[in-house]
């Protein structure tokens, strides 16, 4: 089905809404008071809206499928709770939920029950739940809709912006806007940490937890790219591109019997989904590596599969294009993933949290302070552009592709720069969607 980009926020809120109304009910029973769930003040819980949007959008090829449908549902939202759960602790050091004492729990922020239940409630939202919210959509004057999205859109990033505010404890700072109109600055000033006080009074009501310090993120002082920050990271998206690149093209060759380009990128080879799984992987676990190889190997191979299934849906409807295809390897999901390379995924998340990430870490540690900032600032732009060019190159490959002619003064320049024979030469596995057609069987 495909959705319009009004009706996907639509969805966003809607789901927000239902979500913070069961959150809600289930907190005030529990805690016999009102209770304000969600990360936001208003009536929201965005988990909830994001979940179901990336259902809508990824989960369609499985409709055919109950039992793989009940299992993507499930693994694609436990991974969204998993990964906002470790990201707000990230943002302010403190543990939001706690299922510790829950069987099957893995890190206290996931459990096989509520799992389970993502699983049911995400079934029941893309079999009924986004057709009835829809048919209202459709059923509201057009202007009043309108209206009323871009409201809620406003709302809601202001909402954030507060929110996060609190999290990361602002109101300890002094604004430097003081120092150019002291009396206006600090009569805003004093009206800002007025909502700031009453936002952490109601998180910290909504999550008891999060008063519970937890393990800080730092690292030895005065080291570049100390613990594991942005910079760290950052390092790690680039180096982790770079050789994915160079075992893909290592692969093909042994495989398929010829060298074949791999990069995501139309300049340097870089392939970007191993990039940002490396990233993704070491932000979620770096403080499990003293876990049993089990548990790292069970998150891996479950959040490495959702992952490239979930990426293979996004880029081809954003590009048009479909970037791999195992359809010719046993036991696969769509094409999209197979269980070979999901099991991949499992063993490469403990050899890299166990063994290989501890000593990156340190050589990237040794790297000068100046230096490494300011080799960091070039990657940054150089990667920041290349994937907007890429990006831009892509979307007028599939248009070019019996679409109308190059309108304005950037389509020109991309036609002339990247020609489809340049492009079929940067990324000979793609190939444009078929006629909508989607495959959906487990072979």
């Amino acid at each position: 089905m495909n959705y319009t980009w009004m009706e996907l926020l639509w969805l966003l809120f809607i789901y927000s809404f239902l979500g913070w109304v069961c959150e809600t009910i289930v907190s005030t029973i529990k805690k016999k008071k009102f209770i304000n769930r969600g990360f936001s003040n208003g009536p929201f819980c965005l988990v909830y809206g994001v979940a179901a949007v990336l259902i809508a959008l990824t989960m369609d090829d499985l409709i055919d499928n109950p039992v793989f449908l009940f299992l993507g549902c499930g693994s694609l939202c436990t991974l969204i709770e998993w990964v906002t759960g470790k990201t707000l602790e990230r943002m302010n050091q403190h543990k939001w939920w706690d299922y510790s004492k829950k069987r099957w729990n893995f890190d206290g922020y996931i459990c096989l029950q509520y799992s389970l239940l993502w699983a049911v409630l995400g079934v029941i939202s893309i079999l009924y739940g986004n057709q009835l919210c829809l048919t209202i959509y459709h059923a509201i004057p057009r202007l009043i809709r309108t209206i009323l999205l871009w409201a809620f859109l406003v709302v809601i990033l202001l909402d954030i912006v507060a929110s996060s505010a609190a999290v990361f404890h602002i109101q300890k700072q002094v604004p430097s806007v003081i120092r150019w109109n002291r009396k206006i600055a600090i009569y805003s000033y004093r009206f800002l940490l007025k909502i700031i006080r009453l936002v952490e009074h109601r998180m910290a009501k909504a999550y008891p937890a999060i008063l519970e310090k937890t393990e800080k993120v730092g690292g030895k002082a005065g080291k570049f790219a100390e613990g594991c920050g942005f910079y760290k990271l950052f390092w790690l998206f680039v180096i982790g591109s770079f050789v994915g690149d160079l075992v893909e093209t290592v692969f093909c060759r042994f495989s398929m019997g010829k060298w074949m380009v791999r990069s995501s990128l139309v300049w340097g080879d870089f392939s970007v989904v191993w990039g940002m799984a490396l990233a993704l992987a070491t932000a979620l676990l770096h403080k499990d590596m003293n876990k049993p190889d089990r548990y790292i190997f069970m998150i891996g191979t479950i959040s490495g599969g959702v992952y490239e299934y979930v990426l293979s849906v996004l880029s081809q409807l954003v590009f048009g294009q479909v970037f791999w295809d195992y359809t010719q390897i046993p036991f696969n999901l769509g094409g999209r993933i197979n269980l070979l390379f999901c099991l991949f995924w499992g063993i490469a998340a403990v050899v890299w949290i166990k063994f290989l990430y501890p000593k990156l870490s340190g050589l990237i540690e040794k790297v000068p302070k100046l230096t490494g900032y300011i080799l960091t600032w070039v990657m940054v732009v150089f990667m920041s552009v290349n994937i907007l060019v890429s990006a831009l190159a892509l979307i007028r490959y599939d248009v070019r592709a019996g679409g109308p002619p190059a309108a304005d003064g950037w389509e020109h320049v991309i036609d002339v720069h990247f020609d489809d024979e340049l492009m079929q030469h940067r990324y000979p596995s793609s190939k444009p969607e078929l006629n909508g057609i989607k495959p959906s069987t487990l072979e």
